[in-house]
């Protein structure tokens, strides 16, 4: 299990790109409280820059007008926010009951063994990171993994080579 507090401060001002700030200023009129924007910010700053720096939580906070510490909680409790910067290839598995059953740990072996990267790291050339995350939603079709946000159900080791296989 990944370390939720390891947090980053990269010395950097963060902000919105063009994109993002149009977005938030959309978004922001659906919800009936601002404090309402803090997951919606938090996934608009990972759509933006992968993941999200301590600069970026503050930068959230500043502008939804709350305190940095409630979009910290939000930002640490949920595993499907990055909280460091990830490989090109981010692969999250399952890693509750369902997944577990059928076999997801021989995922993980072989993703450490062929890989060379176990969860909560990123491989030395950022290539591939991995993490083991709660449930994906998908217990019926499991093993499921994540590849970039895209999932990928009965996942087995050979399923698993092939996706890799057409990866760059």
């Amino acid at each position: 299990m990944s370390d939720r507090s390891d947090l980053i401060i990269t010395g950097k001002e963060f902000a919105f790109d063009a994109e993002r700030d149009a977005e938030f200023e959309r978004l922001i009129k659906r919800y009936p409280t601002r404090e309402s924007m803090i997951l919606p910010a938090l996934w608009l700053t990972q759509e933006q820059e992968g993941w999200i720096s301590v600069e970026a939580m503050a930068y959230i906070a500043d502008r939804i007008g709350t305190f940095a510490a409630k979009v910290y909680e939000a930002a640490t409790f949920y595993t499907m926010f990055n909280l460091k910067p990830m490989g090109k290839y981010h692969i999250a598995v399952c890693r509750t009951l369902s997944c577990w059953l059928r076999e997801k740990q021989e995922i993980v072996d072989y993703l450490a063994k062929e890989v060379g990267v176990v969860p909560g790291k990123m491989t030395d050339d950022g290539k591939f990171s991995l993490e083991e995350v709660e449930c994906l939603g998908h217990c019926g079709t499991a093993p499921v993994i994540q590849l970039n946000g895209e999932f990928h159900e009965e996942m087995d080791v050979d399923k698993l080579k092939a996706l890799l296989a057409t990866l760059e």
